[in-house]
């Protein structure tokens, strides 16, 4: 099929970095971010009752970045080191600034996250968010909320993709169950939380 058959379709407002880190770069990150993390399991609010997240997450940041989603309230533990020189290489690429991540460790193919967009009124309007990962390859799905087109993108190890302008508003995001992976996954959410929500 030629090119100009999808003109029309709609595309999510992203840049991809798909080999930001080199491979050894990445590989240590994630050895020292997986160490020196203090990781959980919080739990979500779902029609049948609370529920582990598929996932072990952590937040970070400055010390007013406190950021409510699914019904966790997430008060920011103090920058860890490998955390927070990604977080200056991330700004320096995006030209943005970051006061907070958010850290899932996907421990297998098994653990997982679902469809949504980052909404949350404390990260404004147009939000940028900066998703580095580590470890294995995983799927990343982009779906347009009008049209239900998905865009996917293999989100492996030293990949950088950063989500701006009106893509948390149009359209949802997830990285689906993928039972035949195996190996680990550290991806981090870089983001500004409007301080005091």
């Amino acid at each position: 099929m030629s090119a100009d058959l999808f003109d029309d379709l709609p595309t999510p407002d992203v840049m991809w970095f798909p080999d930001w880190l080199a491979p050894d770069a990445a590989a240590q990150l994630l050895a020292r971010i997986v160490a020196e993390v203090a990781w959980q399991q919080d739990s979500m609010f779902t029609p049948a009752g609370r529920v582990p997240l598929p996932r072990l997450t952590a937040w970070q940041g400055e010390r007013d970045a406190v950021y409510v989603y699914s019904g966790i309230r997430n008060v920011p533990q103090p920058w860890t080191p490998a955390v927070a020189e990604l977080r200056s290489a991330v700004e320096a690429t995006c030209d943005a600034p970051f006061n907070s991540v958010l850290l899932n460790r996907y421990r297998s193919g098994a653990d997982s996250m679902g469809w949504h967009a980052d909404r949350e009124p404390e990260l404004g309007k147009e939000p940028v968010i900066a998703s580095v990962s580590l470890g294995v390859a995983r799927r990343f799905d982009l779906q347009h909320n009008r049209t239900g087109v998905v865009q996917s993108y293999q989100l492996k190890g030293g990949s950088l993709l950063v989500m701006r302008g009106r893509t948390q508003a149009e359209w949802r995001h997830r990285v689906p169950k993928e039972p035949k992976v195996q190996g680990e996954r550290v991806n981090l959410t870089f983001r500004f939380v409007t301080p005091g929500k």
